[in-house]
């Protein structure tokens, strides 16, 4: 039988008060809170598995708020997530509950970035709006699967904290357009779902060596202790992602 392995942690960083990052792994979320070290939860491939990140928004109140209601809605719908069509629907439900949830308060213009994957028997579902990537690895190396909404990069510039779209956001209410992408699932594959606060401080180069050399809960860690090693700006969330046969 085939399986499905998730290796996830979230902390938040060296610089940050307070972690604002959400995870999402099937029915189960962590929202805006801290893990000692990665846990790892494995499920049967077959009725779809969502698995996906939601930063919020720093410089803007209550980025806590809107990742962790975007994570939790994400959760709750996972196993209807079965198509390109209904992702992109539940995420601009999510966006715009967001907005309903800021709405004349003092939340106004929280927002949160989102990607992720949909796990199903032959194929994936990888999703996302904003920065926050999927990224994928196999033997020929590191590939970045899904779209980040950032402005163009200047000369010499590896990094942006901009976002030219996220989930909220604005005091008024700006629609969305998700990117989803279906590809192929094959046994041995592995995603890495993460917020840029992996991103940011590591060169693909770095990224790549590390899932060489671990798998799982290992390479989870790794990655989050190379993160720190680099000065840990952000708060770091982080999903490692793999199907296999038993």
């Amino acid at each position: 039988m085939q399986y499905v392995a998730v290796s996830a942690l979230s902390h938040p960083g060296l610089l940050r008060e307070r972690n604002e990052d959400s995870l999402v792994v099937g029915p189960w979320t962590l929202c805006a809170t801290v893990t000692e070290s990665p846990q790892t939860l494995v499920f049967p491939l077959g009725t779809p598995l969502v698995v996906a990140v939601a930063d919020g928004l720093g410089g803007h109140p209550g980025g806590d708020v809107a990742s962790a209601l975007v994570a939790r809605r994400i959760a709750a719908m996972g196993p209807a997530l079965d198509s390109e069509e209904v992702v992109r629907a539940v995420l601009n439900a999510c966006n715009r509950a967001v907005y309903q949830a800021a709405e004349g308060g003092e939340l106004a213009a929280m927002g949160t970035t989102v990607a992720g994957v949909v796990v199903q028997p032959d194929s994936l579902l990888v999703f996302n709006v904003g920065d926050s990537r999927v990224l994928a690895a196999d033997r020929d190396g590191l590939r970045q699967v899904s779209v980040d909404d950032s402005p163009p990069l200047e000369p010499g510039q590896r990094t942006t904290s901009l976002v030219t779209q996220c989930l909220g956001g604005t005091t008024a209410y700006r629609a969305v357009e998700p990117h989803v992408t279906a590809v192929p699932l094959s046994p041995g594959d592995r995603y890495i779902i993460c917020t840029d606060g992996l991103t940011d401080p590591l060169t693909t180069d770095v990224l790549e060596e590390l899932l060489r050399e671990h798998d799982d809960g290992r390479a989870a860690f790794e990655l989050w202790k190379a993160a720190i090693a680099a000065g840990g700006p952000d708060n770091i969330t982080l999903a490692v992602v793999r199907v296999s046969d038993e």
